[in-house]
């Protein structure tokens, strides 16, 4: 295992899309819920313990080699607003391309032609980082870091808030994110045995349907 493939997967640099989509923090920004560090805290925090630890999993169970397709009905089953079912797939169509260039793969090959319009991006995170010899423990840290990044880099756009205090939130986030990891691999390895069934469902309402307001929008800096 080479845990430098980690380094270039999480890489907010690695061409998968992420730069595009706010991770519900454009809506909530325009609807006062997040206005400053700290409450980019508070929102972020939701985010790692609910849809971060549902994409964890999801990631974690797809690197110890579960069933992509099962997954994917498993991924769609857990996200209710259309419009973050069809974020989630652009994601991971984008991804997919970024993978297949970087790690060639037989089963990214395989999940790419039988989601030609893109399989969930946590799935598809899964499936990359078993192409590069990554485990389900790096899977899980990649999915659950970008749960909260993504938020904390695009509020930096949006509020012209201080880049150092976005990093900073992300640093106070750190240990919270070992434990939704923890978590994450322990019901990836539950669904390797008792299957899809065994991930976490954790909802997070008010990101769905601040997705549905943010996708009705005329005008918006990112794409969800």
């Amino acid at each position: 295992m080479s845990r430098a493939a980690l380094l270039v997967l999480a890489d907010g640099r690695f061409p998968a899309g992420g730069h595009a989509h706010s991770g519900g923090a454009e809506e909530a920004v325009k609807a006062g819920r997040i206005t400053g560090a700290a409450s980019l805290e508070d929102f972020c925090r939701g985010r790692l313990h609910t849809t971060g630890l549902v994409a964890a999993s999801l990631a974690a169970a797809a690197a110890l080699g579960v069933d992509a397709v099962a997954l994917d009905a498993a991924a769609d089953a857990r996200t209710p607003s259309p419009a973050l079912r069809v974020a989630a797939r652009k994601l991971g169509r984008q991804l997919m391309r970024a993978a297949r260039a970087t790690w060639p793969s037989g089963e990214l090959d395989d999940l790419a032609r039988r989601f030609p319009k893109g399989a969930h991006q946590p799935v598809v995170l899964g499936v990359a980082a078993r192409a590069a010899g990554l485990g389900a423990v790096e899977a899980a840290y990649c999915a659950a870091y970008e749960s909260v990044s993504g938020p904390a880099s695009a509020t930096v756009r949006l509020l012209s808030l201080d880049p150092f205090d976005a990093t900073a939130v992300l640093a106070r986030l750190a240990s919270e994110m070992d434990r939704v990891v923890d978590r994450a691999v322990e019901a990836g390895r539950r669904v390797v045995g008792g299957g899809v069934d065994e991930l976490p469902a954790g909802s997070a309402p008010l990101l769905e349907i601040g997705a549905e307001v943010h996708a009705a929008w005329a005008v918006r800096l990112f794409a969800s």
